[in-house]
């Protein structure tokens, strides 16, 4: 770090702590900033009245149990192997993760990339493979490009799960239905893929600053006094003070491929419910891709089921920091998670247990 930077991340520590104002509440929808913040130690740099919330920055956290299920029943069957990103294994459904699946006989394998599984169909044509698409708008394209892998070379024997999601309907739905959040530190890796546009929409929408930062500590707190700045003028905007990798427009060529193979659907957020067009689904030409419909717009076959005691649904909404949870660092452990927000490296409880040293 530069001294001329240093000395401007305290003059901005300095300005925050300064604010007498009334009590703020600024929701990051995004597991790294969430992690940036505890790590950095930013909540002990801040006055009381500023308060940092995490919100649903975690793809696999607000993955319905009845997606984790289908999974797990698919894997048990002859013949079947199913590719997931680590952060899936774990994750609890309303039985069986996919680890304690694998550790029973189901064929179920970690891939870093979904081009694996392809290659992997093409090389083990005698079986079928069912790929985990899980994941918000930084990981979508990945399933695009499998796609175009598998129509270009007629890869017959695979097929998407898809419980992909969108973050601008997700925080659409939190600004219509909580009350108390008062501005966004947007998600910068969504931001890169999405742009700008969208959230300058909500922000106009419901009057709340929305300010896109980088995953740095200094850039936290220069967000954090942009917010503080716009509520003590009357003048909530969307502001990007992460111009060098994100702008208006986002990744034209990532969102075409994303919308060439999806569009948008209703989707399940476990810990949240049903929000519309908050999904992407496979479009009709591409449905013989799908291994089955898992958006359950109810909770009767499972769709939102959280464990007894476990407070994801709160921490998710931003009602609870996760040490609030009863469960949280007694029965519900990173090596022995009980609740989703637990299992993933960007889910708020794992982060909070981390770096709560720091808290």
């Amino acid at each position: 770090m530069t001294p001329d930077k240093a000395r401007n991340i305290r003059r901005a520590v300095e300005a925050l702590r300064a604010y007498d104002g009334p009590p703020v509440r600024i929701m990051e929808v995004c597991g790294t900033h969430t992690s940036v913040i505890l790590k950095s130690g930013i909540p002990s740099l801040i006055p009381p009245g500023i308060k940092l919330i995490s919100g649903p920055g975690c793809p696999v956290c607000v993955t319905p149990a009845a997606y984790i299920d289908r999974l797990v029943g698919l894997g048990a069957e002859e013949g079947r192997v199913i590719y997931s990103f680590g952060d899936m294994l774990k994750v609890p459904g309303t039985g069986p993760s996919l680890s304690l699946a694998k550790a029973a006989g189901a064929q179920v394998r970690l891939m870093l990339s979904p081009l694996e599984a392809a290659a992997a169909a093409v090389r083990e044509p005698e079986k079928s493979f069912v790929v985990s698409a899980v994941g918000f708008e930084t990981t979508a394209p990945s399933f695009a490009l499998l796609l175009d892998e598998i129509t270009e070379k007629g890869i017959e024997n695979i097929k998407l799960l898809t419980a992909l999601k969108t973050t601008p309907a997700a925080i659409d739905y939190i600004c219509a239905n909580e009350r108390g959040i008062d501005a966004f530190i947007c998600p910068g890796h969504v931001s890169v893929v999405t742009g700008t546009a969208p959230f300058k929409a909500l922000s106009e929408k419901y009057g709340r600053p929305f300010v896109v930062a980088g995953f740095e500590g200094g850039y936290i707190i220069a967000a954090v006094l942009e917010i503080i700045r716009q509520l003590k003028a009357g003048a909530p905007a969307m502001r990007n003070l992460y111009g060098s990798v994100v702008s208006d427009v986002g990744n034209a060529a990532a969102l075409a491929a994303v919308y060439k193979y999806f569009e948008p659907a209703d989707a399940f957020w476990r810990g949240i419910g049903a929000i519309k067009g908050s999904g992407l689904a496979l479009r009709r030409e591409y449905a013989h891709l799908d291994a089955g419909d898992t958006a359950p717009d109810t909770t009767d076959i499972g769709g939102d089921a959280l464990p007894p005691g476990c407070g994801c649904g709160g921490v998710i909404m931003g009602r609870l920091n996760p040490d609030e949870c009863p469960l949280f660092g007694t029965a519900c452990l990173p090596e022995d998670p009980i609740g989703p927000c637990m299992v993933s490296a960007e889910g708020a409880c794992g982060i909070w247990y981390r770096f709560k040293g720091k808290i």
